[in-house]
């Protein structure tokens, strides 16, 4: 019998045609990282205040300036150590009934009791509307904003588990273009929203289809390249989120409004559609499900793509996993050295999210420039696939993956202390987090899928990944509240959980030269695992 895998010995392992479905499914990561992060610019809160209609009617009859009007109607309140206009409270004047001139030169207002905004806020827009500015999301109503985001992530976690299932229910390539459709339809509804709780719905729905969609994606182009192959493109398809991470901010600079915006975001899903015709199916999902025949059809031209030629050896093609044991949830913790990974790769997944998508939202809330600051913070994600790729196949992959992690929570508590007149030493070693933490999230997508056996390995990765999302809808919370405190105190949490990922993944085996595992016992007794693959590739050679 012969596998998919020796087939595509014949047919190209890396060819002309996987180069170009590569590159189509790379195009789906760029708009991810605006679904991801885009709260950063849609979500912006900008300076604002309470509003009195009496006193913008004299600001307006008597010229005053801006900072004249927050004078007469905003107190001044300590805020870590400084006194600072206040946002939430306003002097409690009934100006109507008091004899309000256009001099107020001796007007003392020290006496003035306070109370909380009566009539709304005033906003310093800075040329951007966003939803916060929209519905008032602001003091009380703040932690709506938090809302926001953990209802994607929400979405993330029901969408990742049902479209996986229809994945290999349906098929890879179906599945992503049903979430395509849905992405399509649930990101234009986030745009004409009419109100909060309608916002708050279609962004779950858009959610539950981008996730899935992603990871479709991710499947399907490593089903089609050879082994070899598999890590790099899955480490560059991560990458091209980067991409998207660069473009975002020069999108955001020139569209200001946030439903423009998210059409925007959104624009590229319905392209995706015409993937229906440019993309074929996974020919290993096809053998998995019996489909011999549309496999070997696929596979032909895939070769013909290549201009590789095939032997008559796909007459006899068949699924290389077709008997593989059935999975169980309880395999994940049933024996000692499973369960030690799944409890570890499970927090991996959690802090990585935690931290990377903490540090990227503190971006919205420094008050420098918003734009120039993420456009920085971006670009130090690059070298993280490349140093990825440059160290596993040389120093291994747990010392890179704990490094990753303990240089994100060092750069994290560093970042916290140094003083706002070192702004450019701060935004240095922020960066080194930001490389750090990205290095780490990249990391635990394959080594997860090294330290699982063959049966429960896409269970393995799909219930450790959901911990990812748990950390998304924690993330906004654990940022903005923390936050009120103390601006730095993020910092602090997100630095410890990264110290102890680090520490932990110390505990998991090395796994370079390592075949991978095929049963659980492989998992339980690894040196017998490998004296047996290596006995086994030494007869063949003989």
């Amino acid at each position: 019998m012969t596998t998919f895998d020796d087939i595509l010995e014949e047919a190209g392992k890396f060819g002309r045609c996987q180069k170009r479905i590569f590159a189509l499914f790379c195009m789906v990561s760029m708009p991810f990282a605006g679904v991801y992060v885009g709260i950063v610019f849609q979500g912006f809160t900008p300076d604002h205040w309470c509003r009195d209609p009496a006193v913008l009617e004299r600001r307006h009859a008597c010229g005053w300036t801006l900072e004249h009007t927050r004078r007469l109607t905003v107190p001044q309140v300590n805020s870590s150590g400084a006194l600072q206009p206040s946002t939430c409270t306003q002097y409690d004047v009934d100006w109507n009934a008091t004899a309000l001139t256009c001099d107020t030169q001796e007007l003392n207002l020290s006496r003035a009791t306070t109370t909380q905004c009566l009539e709304g806020w005033e906003y310093d827009y800075r040329g951007r509307q966003s939803f916060v500015t929209e519905f008032d999301l602001v003091c009380s109503n703040g932690w709506l904003v938090d809302m926001y985001q953990a209802t994607l992530n929400v979405g993330f976690l029901i969408g990742s588990i049902a479209i996986g299932y229809l994945a290999d229910r349906f098929g890879r390539k179906m599945s992503f273009l049903m979430s395509s459709l849905l992405n399509a339809i649930a990101g234009i509804l986030v745009a004409v929203a009419p109100d909060y709780v309608s916002l708050l719905v279609f962004r779950t729905l858009y959610g539950f289809g981008v996730k899935g969609g992603w990871m479709a994606g991710y499947v399907l182009i490593t089903e089609i390249v050879g082994v070899e192959f598999r890590r790099t493109v899955g480490v560059l398809y991560q990458m091209f989120f980067s991409v998207g991470i660069l473009l975002l901010p020069l999108l955001a600079y020139f569209i200001t409004d946030w439903r423009w915006l998210q059409v925007v975001i959104t624009a590229p899903y319905i392209l995706f559609l015409s993937y229906y015709w440019l993309v074929p199916e996974s020919p290993r999902w096809l053998l998995s499900q019996k489909q011999r025949s549309k496999a070997v059809e696929i596979t032909e031209a895939m070769a013909k793509e290549n201009k590789m030629t095939l032997s008559k050896n796909i007459e006899t093609l068949t699924d290389d996993n077709a008997h593989s044991t059935t999975a169980s949830f309880m395999d994940l913790f049933r024996t000692p050295k499973m369960r030690k990974h799944t409890f570890i790769l499970s927090y991996n997944w959690f802090t990585s999210a935690v931290v990377y998508q903490g540090l990227i939202m503190r971006l919205g809330i420094l008050g420098g420039n918003v734009y120039v600051d993420f456009l920085i913070s971006g670009l130090v994600e690059f070298p993280a696939a490349f140093l990825i790729l440059f160290t596993i196949e040389r120093i291994g992959r747990r010392l890179p993956f704990a490094s990753a992690n303990i240089v994100a929570g060092a750069s994290c508590f560093i970042t916290a202390f140094i003083p706002e007149s070192m702004f450019w030493f701060k935004t240095v070693v922020a960066c080194v987090g930001r490389l750090g933490i990205t290095m780490a999230f990249e990391m635990v997508v394959f080594v997860n899928t090294e330290l699982y056996p063959t049966f429960v390995r896409n269970l393995g990765v799909s219930v450790c990944s959901t911990l990812c999302d748990i950390g998304g809808i924690i993330a906004p919370f654990l940022l903005y509240r923390l936050a009120v405190i103390w601006l730095e105190l993020p910092l602090i949490i997100f630095g410890s959980l990264a110290f102890l990922a680090g520490g932990l993944v110390l505990l998991l085996p090395e796994t370079r030269g390592m075949p991978l595992p095929d049963t659980i016992d492989d998992i339980e007794f690894p040196d017998k695992h490998f004296k047996i693959t290596v006995l086994t590739m030494n007869s063949d050679l003989f």
